[in-house]
């Protein structure tokens, strides 16, 4: 019998291409949506899941278990995107990327853990994100829900690994989905000191995604963690500029390692609000 697969976010963009691989390869997979009626060119069943509800997620991972009698691999993959000034971000919205990127993940293992357990085998992966190693202007928040994640994955892998459960993080770069389509953007305001800088940032940003690798790469990288006997820790998948910025990070002092970041993102140094609005 195939491995069984639970990926969440699995209607669209890395998910997707992520799901189609697998079943390819023989795994049954099941993905999620929070509106799986609304999907109908799935290659694999949808379950009905939001992360930030509780009760959806319990009954979604009965209802495999009912079905299938186990599941192998769960594959954290749902997660919304945001950008904007810290300070102009709603706190909603902030709670909301939380509750959806780090919060969500943990009920989710929560849910699985126990059937893992009990079948003394399993794997968890969870995608993070490059940008999880590196607080980014105007992507703060996203920055710091998937660094969390990141680092309550290696303190779950550390618990579970006397059960024979696996984990591991997978971090991509850009990939060319429909992320950004999803993505809380902090509205433009007219009078807000940051208004050049983050319009300017906001298209590079954008830029970036619709300019992204083929999210194949996330599939092929995901079912070699998944054949592996002692997957790492820590895998990145994306273009070798984006790797290369967290070694960066490793070897560079920090305020080196900062002016380049303000280097790249175009962010004048000692610039108040009133000069910022007149150049």
């Amino acid at each position: 019998m195939g491995k069984v697969v639970l990926i969440t976010g699995g209607s669209s963009g890395i998910g997707k291409t992520v799901g189609n691989f697998l079943q390819k390869k023989g795994y049954i997979v099941y993905g999620s949506s929070r509106n799986p009626q609304q999907v109908t060119d799935s290659l694999f069943p949808l379950v009905a899941i939001d992360v930030r509800n509780s009760e959806t997620i319990q009954q979604a991972v009965q209802e495999i278990i009912r079905k299938e009698g186990k599941i192998d691999v769960l594959i954290n993959n749902a997660g919304v995107g945001i950008t904007g000034p810290v300070e102009e971000i709603p706190l909603e919205e902030i709670q909301n990327n939380f509750h959806t990127n780090v919060f969500g993940p943990i009920e989710m293992m929560k849910a699985v853990l126990p059937f893992m357990r009990k079948q003394k085998s399993g794997l968890i992966i969870n995608i993070t994100s490059i940008a999880g190693y590196m607080g980014l202007p105007y992507r703060g928040i996203y920055s710091a829900s998937k660094g969390a994640l990141e680092l309550i994955t290696e303190s779950i892998r550390m618990e579970v690994k006397p059960f024979n459960i696996k984990m591991a993080n997978v971090a991509p770069g850009d990939f060319a989905t429909d992320i950004a389509s999803r993505r809380f953007h902090a509205p433009l305001l007219d009078h807000s000191p940051y208004k050049e800088i983050y319009s300017q940032q906001l298209a590079t940003i954008n830029e970036h995604v619709n300019d992204g690798g083929d999210p194949i790469e996330m599939a092929q990288a995901i079912d070699k963690i998944i054949r592996s006997k002692n997957p790492k820790v820590h895998y990145k998948v994306g273009a070798f500029m984006q790797k290369f910025s967290i070694f960066l990070k490793k070897i560079l002092p920090d305020t080196v390692y900062e002016k380049m970041l303000m280097n790249h993102y175009k962010i004048k140094r000692n610039l108040n609000a009133d000069s910022l609005h007149s150049e």
